[in-house]
């Protein structure tokens, strides 16, 4: 069920943002485990996805509060993909991958969270 008041890009923003947000958990997990761990038969890096855990209900929720937050945590993933993506392949490319579903999901949450933040300036304003 849609909420009425939201903007049509909102609502396509939200399902992108939550879509985005998954993917980048089950990359966080498949690279480190068995795409291409640092080391052989899997890495305890593949508990940096037990951060993308932590909000994940209030992602797929939409949850105002828990995509704030969201949006800064997403920011680590972006600068490891970022910094990794100098890595020969494979790790080269899944860091491209992750940093680009880091920013896909930047720009939904934006998206979605801009008229609530605009909103809440006017009630401020009065």
């Amino acid at each position: 069920m849609s909420d009425p008041a939201l903007t049509t890009a909102q609502r396509i923003a939200r399902p992108v943002a939550a879509a985005t947000w998954l993917a980048l958990l089950v990359l966080a997990i498949l690279w480190e485990w068995r795409l291409a761990p640092l080391r052989p038969g899997g890495s305890w890096l593949v508990l940096k996805a037990v951060l993308l855990l932590l909000p994940l209900r209030g992602v797929l929720r939409g949850n105002v509060r828990i995509m704030q937050w969201a949006l800064l945590l997403v920011l680590l993933y972006i600068a490891e993909g970022s910094v990794r993506a100098v890595d020969p392949p494979p790790a080269g490319t899944l860091a491209l991958i992750e940093a680009a579903l880091g920013v896909a999901f930047f720009v939904a949450a934006t998206v979605y969270l801009r008229p609530f933040k605009k909103a809440a300036r006017a009630r401020a304003r009065t």
